[in-house]
C-alpha cells in the first residue's frame, strides 16, 4: 500500500481516473496516469444494470483480474463490499488484493439509504484485518444522498471509520468551499472528492484535499462523446477527435500478450 498511500502526499491531490474496462484502463496508463481506479456505475452500465444494487461483484473481479497485468496501481470501487457481513466484505477485498489491488472504495450506504456508523466501521476493521497492505477509502454518503448532509453528521461518521481503521475518507457531492476545508481541516487522512466545477486540482489542494476521483465522468462522457460522433456522420460535419483503429489494436495487441 505504501507507494499508493504516498501519491495522497504529493504537492497536488492524487488525480485518480476512474476505468469500466481493459481499453479505458489501457487508455489512462497510456496517458501517464500511474494509479487508476474503476467506477462502479460504468462497470454496472455496460453490463446493462444500475449502479448500486450489489450487480457488480463479479465483474470488479473479473475486471480487476485483467487490470492486475497492467503497470499501474489499482484501486476498485467496491459498493458497500456486497454484504451486510463483516467478514463476507473482508474476503472479498482480500480476494481483490490477492489479485493486485492496492486500494478499495467502500459506501457507507446500501440501496441509496445510509447504514449505521458501527455496522460500515465494523466492515473497515475487519477488512484491515484481512488485507492490512489495502488502503481503504471509506466514503461517506451524507452528502451523496442528502441525508445528514452537514459537516458535523460527516465528520462523526468518517471519524468513526478512521478510528475502524480506514486509511482515507471520501465526500462524494460535497462542493462548497467552507464544508471540503472544514472536513479536510478535522479529519487526520487523505480527504477525496470528486471533480467539483469551477475548481482546479491546485485549487482543492488550497482547500486540504488530497485526491480527486474522476468517478462516473469519463464513462458518462464517452456515451455522450459516442453520440456525437454518430451525429457528426448524418450531419456531414468535422468528426470528433478519437484514438485510432491502429493505436487501440496495438495497444490491446500487447496487453493480450502479456496474458
Amino acid at each position: 500500500m505504501t507507494e499508493f498511500a504516498d501519491l495522497h502526499a504529493g504537492p497536488l491531490p492524487l488525480l485518480l481516473p476512474n476505468a469500466w474496462d481493459v481499453p479505458s484502463a489501457l487508455s489512462f496508463v497510456a496517458a501517464g496516469y500511474r494509479a487508476i481506479g474503476t467506477t462502479s456505475l460504468g462497470v454496472a452500465a455496460s453490463h446493462g444494470v444500475p449502479d448500486g444494487g450489489q450487480a457488480t461483484r463479479e465483474s470488479n473481479l473479473t475486471l480487476a483480474r485483467s487490470l492486475a497485468r497492467l503497470p499501474a496501481l489499482v484501486s476498485v470501487d467496491s459498493e458497500d463490499g456486497y454484504s451486510d457481513d463483516p467478514a463476507d466484505v473482508a474476503a472479498y477485498v482480500a480476494e481483490l488484493s490477492a489479485l493486485g489491488v492496492v486500494g478499495v472504495n467502500l459506501e457507507d450506504s446500501t440501496a441509496g439509504r445510509l447504514v449505521e456508523p458501527s455496522a460500515f466501521a465494523a466492515k473497515a476493521t475487519a477488512v484491515k484485518q484481512a488485507a492490512p497492505e489495502v488502503f481503504v477509502n471509506a466514503r461517506v454518503d451524507t452528502y451523496w444522498f442528502h441525508q445528514d448532509d452537514t459537516v458535523e453528521m460527516t465528520l462523526a461518521r468518517a471519524t468513526a471509520y478512521v478510528e475502524a481503521g480506514a486509511d482515507g475518507i471520501f465526500v462524494p457531492g460535497v462542493r462548497d468551499a467552507d464544508t471540503i476545508r472544514a472536513l479536510t481541516g478535522a479529519l487526520p487522512v487523505p480527504v477525496n472528492v470528486l471533480p467539483v466545477p469551477g475548481r482546479s486540482i491546485a485549487d482543492l489542494a488550497a482547500l486540504g484535499v488530497r485526491r480527486v476521483s474522476t468517478g462516473s465522468l469519463p464513462y458518462r462522457v464517452s456515451l455522450t462523446a459516442a453520440v456525437a460522433a454518430a451525429t457528426a456522420v448524418r450531419d456531414g460535419t468535422t468528426l470528433p477527435a478519437s484514438v485510432s483503429y491502429g493505436d487501440l489494436q496495438a495497444g490491446l495487441r500487447t496487453f493480450a500478450g502479456d496474458a
